[in-house]
Formats: structure tokens, sequence, C-alpha cells
């Protein structure tokens, strides 16, 4: 006979937060509010983070256990920033919570239940670069890609599939939307899809989207096992609902079930990644789905100046479509007025970027504290360019994050083959860093290793079982002997182990003669070891290490950039980052919105939610900048008809610069008149002033 105790957080008040003191009014209501369904409707800069971070303390002081509690969010970054802040409010509470990113947690419940799902245990999980090359694999198999006939190579198969998954659109429908080329090949496409399939379970191997999908079949055709989690979870938290897709959603919905206890915190004028599968409709039928369910709107911005948030405001109200709300401004009105200026051409509009941001930065703003943003990344070419012939410093948010680097995955596969030996992807990697091995080489050794491994660790057996090539004989038994001690016994070595074995016994060579910034790889290689300190298990390892490098976990630089210096993004992916002084470059039609935009009334509301997450990133200063001419474009120069965003604005919100050559000066009308720098005046018949290069 067994007597259950639960221990209860203490009573006095020494411990406990108050609340009211250090949240607004529509904070704490939120924060505060009754078991229930309830959307927080959280404005740009209105602390949506400490809301929910709020929120998630409340339920602990109210005697929630952590792991009664699910927090999903989009980033890893944003997960472990929230459980922080519960840990600095309630110290070592938070340990326990289910906190992380959609996929992290399907990880987790799947890795719980693999046969169940026809897996067996130790599956990988395949990032989008072994998606491919295993697609590839299965359209050769079926001998789709000849010399004769055109068919879609692994980045698109694995794109459609992939949208499929998180829309539930069909194959037609994606096809017709987005791929109207391929739609003569859809059966050929089906059956590579159903194909592909099989060879995941063959290869014991899970791809992204299997941890959301697999983990919503799992629990819609497993009655018992989707109560546990179910029961288990009295509280359902969802972070960035708006950007939720369809099965993100319906994976939300069957967890909280049975308590029905959630509250999902957005902001529907933020949506704007329904170009990887994000449903707008999801915050704005959540009143539908959660009938009775509580809006809770939070409109206080700690952010930026009153002139911004009144741009912002008027807008985001040319959309029909949304929850109105009005963002208001904590902080005292700023010296001026959001900037409209117009530029003759596009190499204009570099120069007044440029220069302007060197004056911002002669008046004491950090380089750091300034920011560019776009429509799209070739927009800053022009800008690129004269940042570089100034000298101002800048980064770019683009290019491959850490764990997406060749040489990083040229390593981790040595350690999923090591941990999963029935793993195609990893082991055809692996053997083409040898000498002499190609794709045709690496199936026919695939073959031979599969019939004599069986899906054991007996790796030493590969020495005289297979036929490598002459020119890689040698260079083969090194491999063998590599991998046989990855897993001394046939239990895998620790992962920082296996990296340090990997780089001294192979890798460190091939680097040396591969790449000319062998030292800098080096130095990634030796990072990844010590990361790897903190696992045990080579699983775990290799599961973090694909969420990582996930799409889910894109985090970029900004205002907290070590590096002084100018940041260049798009919109997309400054998302969550505020620096003091912003630009927003491009603002024509065609370009800011983008000529794809202008086909239906979905896509235009988009683009204008895009243009408030712009606006919504400054503190202080903001400049909307457009050419009025456009030139090197490849049908020759073009005239720029401003954005209607601009045109939709009110002209009291915004002052009107003039750029001239002239001194600066003051019309009588009250429009600004900024000198051009002198350094690099602009003479439309001087050929070499003009971008080497073609839009």
């Amino acid at each position: 006979m067994s007597r259950s105790y639960q221990l209860q957080p203490a009573a006095s008040s020494d411990t406990g937060i108050e609340f009211a003191k250090v949240l607004n009014e529509q904070q704490l209501r939120a924060v505060t509010a009754p078991t229930g369904a309830h959307l927080v409707i959280a404005g740009a800069g209105s602390g949506k983070t400490r809301t929910l971070t709020y929120r998630v303390g409340w339920l602990l002081e109210q005697g929630y256990r952590p792991g009664e509690i699910l927090l999903l969010t989009f980033t890893n970054k944003a997960a472990r920033e929230m459980l922080e802040r519960v840990n600095m409010l309630l110290p070592g509470s938070a340990e326990g919570i289910w906190s992380g990113t959609f996929h992290s947690i399907g990880h987790r419940i799947l890795r719980r239940h693999p046969e169940v799902i026809g897996f067996s245990e130790g599956f990988s999980i395949m990032d989008r670069e072994d998606q491919e090359e295993l697609l590839e694999s299965v359209v050769a198999r079926l001998g789709f890609r000849t010399n004769d006939k055109r068919f879609p190579k692994g980045q698109v198969l694995a794109e459609l599939i992939s949208l499929g998954c998180n829309t539930g659109e069909t194959l037609r429908t994606l096809l017709a939307r987005r791929y109207r080329y391929f739609i003569d090949l859809e059966e050929q496409i089906a059956q590579v899809s159903t194909a592909y399939e099989g060879r995941k379970k063959e290869v014991n191997a899970l791809d992204f989207d299997d941890l959301l999908s697999k983990t919503h079949e799992l629990l819609l055709t497993n009655p018992e096992i989707a109560e546990t989690y179910q029961r288990r979870f009295r509280a359902v938290l969802v972070d960035e609902y708006q950007d939720t897709n369809r099965l993100q959603a319906g994976l939300i919905d069957t967890l909280a079930a049975i308590h029905k206890h959630i509250m999902v915190v957005g902001d529907d004028a933020q949506s704007i990644y329904s170009w990887r599968g994000a449903d707008f409709a999801n915050i704005l039928e959540f009143p539908k789905r959660y009938p009775g369910s509580t809006i809770h709107r939070i409109e206080t911005n700690y952010r930026s100046v009153p002139q911004v948030l009144e741009l912002a405001n008027a807008s985001i109200l040319n959309n029909p479509r949304q929850f109105k709300k009005e963002l208001h401004a904590v902080r005292k009105p700023g010296v001026s007025k959001p900037a409209l200026v117009p530029l003759a051409t596009n190499n204009e509009q570099a120069s007044f970027i440029a220069q302007r941001v060197l004056e911002l930065h002669d008046e004491g703003i950090d380089f750091r504290e300034i920011a560019v943003l776009y429509r799209a990344h070739y927009h800053s070419m022009e800008i690129q360019l004269e940042f570089t012939r100034r000298g101002i410093p800048f980064g770019i948010t683009s290019g491959l994050r850490f764990f997406e680097q060749a040489h990083i995955k040229d390593v981790a596969s040595f350690l999923k083959f090591a941990s999963n030996p029935n793993d195609e992807v990893a082991f055809k990697r692996m053997i083409r860093l040898l000498p002499g091995i190609g794709s045709k080489t690496a199936e026919n050794l695939w073959q031979q290793a599969v019939k004599i491994l069986e899906g054991s660790r007996r790796f030493l057996l590969l020495e005289k079982g297979c036929k490598p090539p002459s020119k890689a004989q040698g260079s083969w038994s090194q491999l063998v002997t590599t991998l046989a001690g990855l897993a001394p016994s046939g239990i895998p070595a620790p992962p920082c182990d296996m990296i340090t074995s990997v780089m001294k016994s192979l890798y460190d060579d091939y680097m040396q003669a591969k790449f000319a910034n062998y030292e800098a790889r080096r130095d990634d290689l030796n990072t990844l070891a010590n990361y790897a300190k903190q696992f045990d298990q080579t699983d775990e390892f290799l599961a973090q290490l694909t969420l990582l490098g996930g799409t889910e976990t894109s985090e970029v630089k900004g205002s907290d950039d070590e590096e002084d210096r100018v940041c260049l993004s798009s919109i997309h992916q400054a998302k969550g980052l505020e620096w003091q002084a912003v630009f927003l470059a491009w603002l024509t039609e065609g370009m800011f919105p983008g000529t794809r935009s202008l086909e239906d009334d979905a896509s235009l509301e988009e683009e204008r939610r895009l243009f408030y997450v712009g606006v919504t990133r400054c503190k202080d200063e903001l400049y909307l900048t457009y050419p009025e001419l456009r030139l090197n474009a490849a049908y020759g120069e073009a005239f720029q008809r401003p954005s209607r965003f601009l045109e939709e604005l009110p002209e009291h919100l915004t002052e009107r610069w003039e750029v001239a050559r002239a001194v600066a000066r003051f019309t009588p009308q009250g429009a600004r008149q900024v000198q051009r720098h002198q350094q690099h005046p602009f003479d439309p018949a001087d050929e070499s002033q003009e971008p080497p290069w073609e839009d």
C-alpha cells in the first residue's frame, strides 16, 4: 500500500511574485486569467515574452507541477530564455517543464514510442540535405531521371513533400499553385513520395517534418498514448501562435483536448510566413475553435517613440482581416517624424543611406544600433557596395548557420552511422570523402555494407568484406578502423570522443587538402567537440544537432551583436529584433510589395503586415526610402512608382526629405533638403559609378 503526497509552494510572501507591481494592467489580466482557453494578442514591443514567462510563474504559484506545463516555442533560444526567466522569478522551479520547439517536443515523444510508428529504437533524424540525398536515391532506383526526361531535383521534391505535410494540401494543389511546370509529372512524383516513406523505414530515419506529422499521427491513432499526454499537460502555452501551420495547430489542439487549458500568444499583424506553410487562419479562427475563449489585447509598446507607432497603426488599419488594436507608446515623443525619402536612382538611395548612417554614427549611435531592412536580399546589392566604398562595417543576416556547414555535417555523418548502421545517407556522405568514390561507387559499397553488417556495429567486417576502388583502399582501411573505434564493443562512445577521433584519424588531413580556410574550420570542429561534452548519449547529441540546424531554429544577430557593425537584413529575418535607427529601402511597387503579391488580396495583406513588422523594429529614427528610377535593370532603366504602403499613409505622419546636391536647407513648404555626400557625387553619365552587376 502506498500513499500519495504532494509538495506545495511556500506560502511566504517573500518568495512569491508580486505580479501587480511588475506587470501593466493588460499583462496582469492575461497572466492571472483563470483556467480555460485564452488568446493573447500581443502587439510589437509590448512584452510578449514577459507575459508568457509570468504566466508560467503564475501557474507554478497556483500549484501546477512543472511536468504538467507544456511550453511550445519556435526557437530553442526563446525556450531557453523563458525558462531562465522563470528560474529567476522562482529559483529552481522550471526544472521539469516540457519546454522547447514543436519539433523538439515531437522528438521527445517519438523517442518513447518508436515501434508504434513503425521505426526501431535509435532512429536517425535527417536534416534537409540528408532528405534530399535519400530522395535522389529513390528517384534513381525508380529510373525517373533519364537524359531525355526532365524531373525535379531532390531539393524541389523535399520542398513539395514538406509543404504537403505541413499545410495538408494535396500534391496536385501544390503543383498547380507553386510548381506548374511539373504538373505533368504528378503521378511519378507521387510514386517517389510513397517510395520515400518506405525508404525511411528501411534506413530507420525520420526527416524534420516527421517529428511533427508522426507525433500527431501517433496521438490520433493511439488513444491510450494520446490520453497519457493529454492528462499530463494541464496547461499548454504557445509562443508566436501566428506563425503556426495547419499541422502544428492540430497537434496543439490534440494535446489540449482534455483539460482545454490553453494560452496562445501572438500578433496577427506579424503573420508573415505563409511561404513556408504558416496559416494566418489559425490565429484568426482560434475563438471559433475554442468557443468561450477569452481574447486579451496587450497594446502598450515599450520600444518605439510615438511617431513610429502612429505610422505603424495607420498602415495596418488598411488590412481588413485582423484583430483591431492600437499600439500606445510609453516613451516620450522623438525629435522628428519618420522620414519619407524619395531618391533619384537606386544608386542615389544607396548613397543617401550610407551618408546618413555615417552621420548617425557621428551623432553617437553605434553602428550595431542601425539596420537597413528590405523585402529581398538582392535589394541590398548597391547598399553593400556603397558601404564598402565608404568603409562602413556591416553584416548580412544570410548564409549558412553553424550546424549546416559542410565540415560540421561531414563529421556528424561518422557519428550518425556509428550510432545507426542502417543510416544510408550518413554512410554515403562519409565514404564520399575518400578519394575515387563518387555516387555510383558509394551506392555499390552501401549494398555490400548493408549485407555484411545486417544492422550491427561489427564495423571491422567491412575491411575485407567490401571492395572499394584501388585508389581508396588505404583510406578505406583507415575509415573502418576509425568506425570500430567510435563504437568499441558495439557501444557508441561519447560524442565528444567521437568527434576528436574522427578529426585525428581522417578528417583533419582531409580539411588541410580541401579547404583554404582550414584553420577556421578546425576551430569550428573544436568548438563542436566542446559543445558535445554536455551530452553522454550520441543519439541525443545528434538530435540536438539536427534541431539546431533546422529552419525553425534560425536566429539572427541584432543589436546584441558584439561587433559594431550595421545590420543588413531582410525583414523576415529581422522579426523579433530592434534598433535605434532603421532604414526601410526599396519601397516601390513590384519590389515592396513584391510583384507576385499583387495577384490576390491575402498575399497583399501579408506584404502589408511585413511592412508593419519592418516599421516596428525601430526605436527612434525611421527612414522610408525609394528610388524613382531603377538603373541597371536587365530591361534597361525603369521608372518606379512609390509603394502603395507609402501612399496609404496620412501625410502628417511623415516628414518628406528632398535630397539635393545643394547646401542643406528647408524649403518654404517645410520639406527637408539634404546635401549629398560630396565624396561620391552621382553623375548619370558616368558609367564608372554603376555597380559591376545587373539586377
